[in-house]
């Protein structure tokens, strides 16, 4: 019976934890949202954001 309870305690703190993180993503997200729709708007030729560099460095 103890091994039962311990699976049901184990059980509802990963829900918890899982809830935990897809709120705080989605709070991540609106947060990303908010700041792009109050940037000022990108000229046509930066319509794609900034260039980045190749994470991978080039062979000598």
């Amino acid at each position: 019976m103890i091994e039962y309870e311990l699976q049901q305690i184990r059980s509802a703190e990963l829900i918890r934890a899982a809830e935990e993180y897809r709120i705080g993503r989605e709070a991540l997200r609106l947060r990303r949202a908010a700041h792009r729709t109050a940037k000022e708007p990108e000229p046509e030729g930066r319509a794609h954001g900034h260039r980045r560099r190749p994470r991978v460095a080039r062979a000598a």
